[in-house]
This record gives C-alpha cells, sequence and structure tokens, in this order.
C-alpha cells in the first residue's frame, strides 16, 4: 500500500469536499512531507494529535470562496518504480504554480529549495 499516494489524494478529496481539516495516519516522513507543503502555501497548519489511541497529524486546509488551494495532485516514484531526479532535471510545476516534492539527502523539501541548494533525490509527488 501506497501511504504517500493515500494522503496527497485524502488532502485534495477533503479540500474538494469543503472540508477544512482532515486526520491522516502519522509518520515522520508525511510529517516532513506537510511540512514542506505548509512552507509551500498549500496547508494552513498542521499539528500531531490523537485519534482512538493512534498518532495522527490534523492538517488544516486552505479554502478561498469555497475554492480549495489544492487543486490536483500526481505521484512521481512509486514503490514499484522509484524516479530520482538530478537537481539540474528538476522543472517547474504548472508554470511555477505547483511544486514539486522531493526527498533529499538534507531531508524533504520542494523543487525549488532542491535547486537552490543544488540537490538531487527521489522525486515522490506534483501537486498545484
Amino acid at each position: 500500500m501506497d501511504t504517500i499516494a493515500n494522503m496527497i489524494v485524502k488532502l485534495k478529496n477533503a479540500g474538494n469536499a469543503g472540508h477544512t481539516e482532515v486526520s491522516i495516519p502519522y509518520s515522520n516522513l508525511k510529517h516532513s512531507i506537510i511540512e514542506v507543503l505548509k512552507k509551500e502555501k498549500f496547508v494552513k497548519d498542521v499539528e500531531v494529535g490523537t485519534l482512538k489511541n493512534k498518532k495522527v497529524l490534523k492538517v488544516s486546509l486552505f479554502i478561498e470562496n469555497r475554492v480549495p488551494k489544492i487543486q490536483g495532485v500526481t505521484r512521481v516514484s512509486k514503490p514499484s518504480k522509484r524516479i530520482y531526479k538530478k537537481f539540474s532535471e528538476i522543472r517547474a510545476v504548472k508554470s511555477g504554480y505547483g511544486a514539486l516534492i522531493i526527498s533529499t539527502s538534507q531531508g524533504v523539501m520542494s523543487g525549488r529549495e532542491a535547486k537552490k541548494a543544488k540537490l538531487g533525490g527521489e522525486a515522490l509527488f506534483n501537486i498545484w
């Protein structure tokens, strides 16, 4: 099961349904991905909580005039096929309106940050 794909689709679907908050099962990777999405202004806030004695991430979503901030997501690297990108191969997503989330040796970061730091890594997903 691809937990990252489940997480990003859950975020997109919650926004499309008009929800302002969504709960996602906790993992360190998911937490760092959500922190990057917060820096890139795709989500408002994230906090760690518990639900039925399980650790969860409570994510607050941006919804302006009943239109969600997250319009779409595509998974780039999958468990069955990992996609790695050099920093020179990192391109803008949706003419700069979106972001590529990439896992580097320095941690999870957006494509813009990775390109500035001249770091490559596993391209996780595109979001716009």
